[in-house]
């Protein structure tokens, strides 16, 4: 399953091989629950636990699903989340792509996110300064589809459509 999360919505592609058995795109995105609940602030506990509610309510489509064999998570979230992981002062896509983030290390930078407003995101080795705003909404949202999806880790692409479809084009 591949899914990539973006400031107003979703998208999920579920397959097997290199057919596609369904896709689906739900109006869950970072900066819809950023604002509906403050996420670009220090928050409480219970204020996440409240956006986490939310958001997974709002995955409800993902409910009836098994595990995948293998997921695979793309967009700015996802690859903030990975630089910041890898403590990247210079985006290196050949470092993020094929990386593995799992379920611990999407909880620790929730907490930490959590924990400080947009201005002092800012000064987080890997995380882009232009995400600080809606970089706790995005691990939500990733922690909530894993949790969802039963999953414990989830390997991460830089690489986006764009590179599919040349890469369909041109393989020989």
């Amino acid at each position: 399953m591949v899914f990539d999360t973006g400031g107003g919505s979703s998208q999920f592609t579920f397959g097997e091989v290199s057919k596609v058995l369904e896709r689906f795109s739900v109006d869950v995105g970072a900066v819809r629950y950023t604002e509906r609940f403050g996420l670009d602030h220090e928050i409480s506990p219970d204020v996440l636990r409240e956006a986490l509610g939310a958001i997974s309510e709002d995955l409800f489509q993902l409910d009836d699903h098994s595990p995948p064999d293998v997921l695979v998570g793309m967009g700015g979230a996802v690859t903030n989340m990975t630089a910041v992981m890898l403590e990247l002062a210079t985006y290196d896509p050949g470092q993020v792509q094929g990386a593995t983030l799992d379920r611990a290390e999407v909880d620790r930078q929730m907490e930490l996110y959590r924990s400080r407003d947009a201005d002092a995101r800012r000064a987080i080795i890997g995380l882009q300064p232009k995400r600080a705003e809606v970089i706790l909404a995005g691990a939500c949202i990733v922690r909530t589809v894993m949790g969802k999806l039963g999953m414990t880790s989830l390997t991460v692409s830089d690489r986006g459509v764009r590179h599919g479809l040349l890469v369909d084009r041109f393989q020989t």
